[in-house]
């Protein structure tokens, strides 16, 4: 089984907070294309990194789904949708082996 996780901003760079639609469809084409999603919306996640000298911060949201199969192709083409919708250079997808207890 493999779990998929997208992390998003939830602000653009001027401070802006995306539309809420934004990530409804999202979640409405994952549950449609895995039969489900888990979204952390509510209680969003900061992402902290290097750039530019200093320490950037950012709050995120986090969508997963889990599949049995993973088409690299079809979530590079996803990524580059979200990158493109989200004004981001870049975004994070990954992908992990997951075993079921």
């Amino acid at each position: 089984m493999h779990l998929i996780e997208i992390l998003l901003p939830l602000r653009d760079a001027n401070g802006e907070p995306f539309p809420a639609a934004y990530y409804d469809e999202l979640a409405d084409r994952l549950t449609n294309a895995f039969g489900g999603v888990t979204s952390f919306l509510r209680a969003p996640a900061e992402g902290r990194w290097h750039g530019g000298g200093a320490t950037q911060t950012e709050d995120i949201a986090v969508m997963e789904v889990m599949a049995r199969s993973f088409d690299r192709e079809w979530w590079m083409a996803l990524k580059d949708e979200l990158k493109a919708k989200f004004r981001q250079d870049e975004l994070i997808v990954r992908c992990q082996m997951v075993e079921l207890l």
